[in-house]
């Protein structure tokens, strides 16, 4: 996608004669759409290719699986991946008077993805920062989500544009699970998102060490192929929460392919009982 509209809307913006007015109404829209949600968990990791996508996708489903209402938004401009995940491909809001609709997953989750907008799943966001802010608030402001218990939100890798604006939009009240394999390489990028939030503000619910160890569908015998222990080690040493591990499971990858969410298929696993451990604190922030 091009930005040249964008920026050609934006100058007709900056020159329009109500546009405090049009500023001031656009603030309080957002406000108001924030105080429908209950909690805000932004899915942060500093480390690309950590199964983050799957992580937000698995508590996100996981959550609603347990009543809770829930949305769950995509930032990720450059490589949205939800929709596949969720089995969501070729997905299209619908727009009426009071926004845009998120795509019903189930009755209890909704999702809103920039892959649902895009003409074909070739096309490339050739996008600045500020268009990218732009369209972060879009999704939180102009989508109709309605009254949520959990908004999930899935990041980009890294503490650029896309996690800022996300920290940025929400508030203070937004909190972070953070994600990491067990290999040093990953573990410095990682205790960079850490550092992130406390220069944002924003509390941390804790640390997961994914893809922590592999359980043979044979055997049953665990073997450390990336190591393990390094989130566990990152958490304890930074005092931040250590949410647990989750070991490889060739199913989980499977069920990302496929679009059939592993937590709701395959709850016997160790990979899915290690995710439904990780709800447990996530769900009593519902309580307070």
């Amino acid at each position: 996608m091009s930005e040249n509209k964008c920026e050609m809307e934006k100058k007709e913006c900056e020159s329009c004669s109500k546009k405090g007015s049009c500023e001031e109404y656009k603030d309080e829209k957002l406000k108001k759409t924030l105080s429908k949600i209950k909690h805000k968990i932004v899915v942060l990791s500093g480390k690309g290719g950590v199964g983050k996508s799957s992580i937000a996708t698995n508590i996100a489903v996981g959550l609603s699986l347990k009543g809770k209402k829930v949305g769950l938004m995509d930032v990720d401009v450059h490589g949205p991946s939800i929709p596949r995940l969720l089995k969501l491909d070729g997905a299209r809001p619908e727009v009426g008077a009071n926004g845009m609709y998120p795509i019903a997953w189930s009755k209890n989750l909704s999702v809103i993805s920039l892959g649902f907008l895009l003409p074909s799943k070739e096309d490339s966001v050739i996008w600045r920062g500020p268009l990218k802010m732009g369209v972060i608030k879009q999704f939180i402001e102009d989508v109709v989500w309605g009254f949520l218990d959990y908004l999930v939100v899935d990041c980009p890798p890294g503490t650029g544009d896309e996690p800022l604006s996300v920290m940025q939009l929400m508030g203070k009240e937004a909190r972070a699970v953070i994600v990491t394999t067990p290999q040093d390489v990953a573990v410095d990028d990682v205790r960079r998102s850490i550092n992130f939030c406390r220069h944002t503000g924003n509390p941390i619910i804790g640390v997961i060490e994914n893809m922590s160890g592999f359980v043979c569908p044979h055997c049953g015998k665990e073997v450390d192929i990336f190591k393990s222990g390094g989130g566990e080690a990152l958490a304890k040493e930074t005092g931040v929460e250590f949410l647990g591990k989750i070991p490889l499971d060739p199913k989980l990858v499977e069920a990302g392919d496929s679009g059939d969410v592993f937590i709701k298929y395959h709850q016997d696993s160790p990979a899915a009982k290690s995710l439904l451990k990780i709800l447990e604190p996530i769900l009593k922030l519902d309580e307070k």
